[in-house]
């Protein structure tokens, strides 16, 4: 099953970024710790044009530490780029940034030429709630579902530091499979988008090999390799009380608790993703919307030709 989600307001946002990149010093991406190449944007790639980026990991209390070093080295590797970690508990998330940002461009600052700073994510990434605790107070409106900010609006970390916010922005298609599963249980996905127990089942795949103690603690299930996704599925949902008349499980309850347990990291602290995993799920994703790109092209290769109209 593929994921896709590309509300009309984001091709908006995608004109808007294109606009305003051509004045901008650093672009800021916003990541979600728990997965980091998943809702790194490949649409952005292709606007800010070789401009310096600042990769925000958020949530990365939610996240499995070692494997937000191991995103964070990989990162901080790449040319123009600086990576760093931030979650609620940062005392001074304005300092870091603005450090971060003066390193990538060390000629900008001051009221003459002041630093220009784009931030943008995916939705749901968590920007508002930075630029709320950037400001001290409720400059952008939060929420726990994608889609809550709908127009850029302009901040001033400092005389010389702006930062125009962006509303969070997926792209037209999402080639990497798992990408979708993994957005979708992460809250960056519209719920009308993708199907609950789909989702749970693929999460509870990638556990079980991955999180085995998470699930053993959490749901108190034990031998955790010896199941499948399904047979977690049903185990969860017995230890949930999710049971109807005859002893059937509630799946659809079931997989509402797995998907809730993962955002509120009431799991524990996971990430859905290593550096290494996504590059091999991308090159799978590659190949296969270019072989499909060539199916399409045979299809429209093999129509019959339209009779012109006498």
């Amino acid at each position: 099953m593929a994921i896709q989600w590309f509300p009309g307001h984001m091709h908006l946002t995608r004109k808007a970024i294109g606009e305003r990149i051509k004045e901008i010093d650093v672009v800021i991406e916003m990541l979600d710790a728990r997965l980091p190449g998943s809702s790194a944007n490949p649409m952005l790639a292709e606007l800010i044009k070789g401009k310096p980026a600042l990769k925000i990991l958020s949530k990365q209390d939610l996240a499995d530490p070692a494997r937000t070093a191991q995103w964070l080295a990989h990162y901080n590797a790449m040319p123009g780029v600086r990576a760093i970690g931030l979650d609620t508990s940062m005392t001074s998330p304005a300092k870091a940034l603005i450090d971060a940002c003066q390193q990538l461009a060390p000629n900008r600052g001051g009221m003459v030429k002041p630093m220009r700073v784009l931030i943008c994510g995916i939705p749901n990434v968590g920007k508002s709630t930075l630029i709320n605790t950037l400001k001290g107070k409720r400059a952008a409106k939060t929420g726990d579902e994608a889609g809550v900010t709908k127009t850029e609006q302009r901040i001033a970390l400092a005389d010389d530091f702006y930062l125009y916010d962006t509303p969070g922005v997926l792209w037209p298609r999402i080639i990497v499979e798992q990408s979708g599963f993994n957005l979708a249980a992460s809250g960056a996905i519209g719920v009308n988008a993708f199907d609950e127990e789909t989702v749970a089942l693929e999460l509870l795949n990638y556990l079980i090999p991955h999180y085995p103690d998470v699930l053993h603690q959490r749901y108190n299930i034990d031998d955790v390799a010896s199941h499948t996704d399904e047979d977690m599925l049903e185990a969860i949902g017995r230890k949930r009380g999710a049971v109807q008349s005859g002893g059937r499980i509630n799946t659809t309850k079931t997989a509402h608790i797995v998907i809730h347990d993962f955002r509120t990291a009431a799991l524990g602290r996971v990430t859905l993703e290593t550096p290494e995993q996504f590059a091999a799920w991308l090159a799978e994703g590659k190949k296969a919307d270019a072989e499909r790109a060539v199916r399409k092209e045979a299809i429209e290769k093999n129509k019959p030709k339209k009779k012109p109209r006498k």
